[in-house]
């Protein structure tokens, strides 16, 4: 009886890999340090519903993700989300006249990622500190010492430095994960209990600690009593702040906040900051995925190629055809 492959990670690249894999009638075993899939897509419950604090919207332009939103469409999983968008400079909001369709999922950004799961075996809240190889197989090791296996394959679907510390066994493909550079995004939610008198459902910023905002009920599936918005910091702001007390991180982006958005901005009446330490990789790669075939072990992520949800999504694919080919 042939070994099951371990994947390492549930957000849209490890989940693209494992419908992939499964769909070629392999077994398999995914594991994930969070208590739920996602990732940056994940979405965080809070007293004011859940929110969605990483990735606000995707786009879809490589024509193999094109026809699976369509798919997710059809299912219901997500809905075009068309905002009044603007862009803000200096101070000085604008129209922005961008067209690109924009997508989210339905009612939440983890929607897909819970349904891509579906009855696939998971281990949550599991974070897998050491991945080793017998004469023949692999072993995972988690944080508690537990031990897991053996697998015919590992897949680590992770963030480029939490990849690399998983890559002892094979010191090229660490040694490629070890060049990107990810950069962090503080993300702040703010909720008013009255709505803001401003058309801005989202705004790409410049010259201010935020790059962008969002209005949450702008987008589809989204309900709640409260007017609620999710701000997020640049990477350089971010990085400069990266140990920042919360309540210091939603004060200060409170107050850009105010100054960007055009219209009297009252006290919040709820604030919530989440620190994505690895929130997008710093530059483009076109690696689509790494592999050591003959080892047995692949890695995946946003980070092999665009840094967007479409680049793990295809990077997913693309360590699920790596592995196919070499079982052939």
């Amino acid at each position: 009886m042939t070994a099951p492959i371990a994947i390492i990670g549930t957000g849209i690249a490890g989940l693209s890999a494992a419908q992939a894999l499964h769909a070629a009638g392999l077994e398999i075993q995914l594991f994930d340090k969070s208590r739920g899939s996602g990732g940056r897509m994940a979405s965080k419950r809070t007293e004011v519903g859940t929110l969605d604090l990483g990735a606000q919207y995707f786009t879809a332009r490589d024509r193999r993700f094109v026809d699976v939103v369509q798919q997710w469409l059809a299912r219901g999983w997500v809905a075009e989300w068309s905002p009044n968008l603007y862009h803000s400079s200096n101070g000085q909001l604008s129209a922005s006249p961008d067209e690109q369709v924009r997508w989210v999922g339905i009612p939440r950004m983890s929607a897909i990622t819970r349904a891509l799961l579906g009855a696939l075996p998971v281990r949550f809240a599991c974070r897998i500190t050491e991945v080793f190889r017998g004469e023949t197989h692999w072993s995972l090791q988690d944080a508690d010492g537990e031990a897991y296996g053996p697998f015919s394959q590992v897949v680590i679907a992770a963030p480029a430095p939490q990849a690399t510390a998983l890559l002892a066994a094979a010191p090229k493909l660490a040694s490629a994960a070890a060049s990107v550079t990810m950069e962090p995004t503080w993300a702040v939610a703010l909720s008013f209990d009255s709505p803001l008198d401003t058309k801005v459902d989202g705004c790409f910023i410049q010259d201010s600690p935020l790059d962008w905002l969002t209005r949450a009920r702008s987008r589809p599936g989204r309900d709640g009593s409260l007017d609620t918005w999710v701000l997020h910091a640049s990477s350089r702001w971010s990085k400069q702040h990266l140990d920042m007390d919360k309540e210091a991180v939603i004060e200060t982006l409170y107050g850009a906040f105010a100054e960007v958005i055009g219209c009297a901005v009252p006290p919040p009446s709820f604030g919530l900051a989440h620190r994505w330490l690895y929130a997008r990789p710093a530059a483009a790669h076109q690696w689509g995925a790494l592999a050591d075939a003959d080892l047995g072990l692949y890695v995946c992520g946003d980070w092999c190629l665009s840094g967007r949800v479409e680049g793990a999504w295809l990077s997913g694919q693309e360590v699920a055809r790596k592995l196919l080919e070499h079982r052939q």
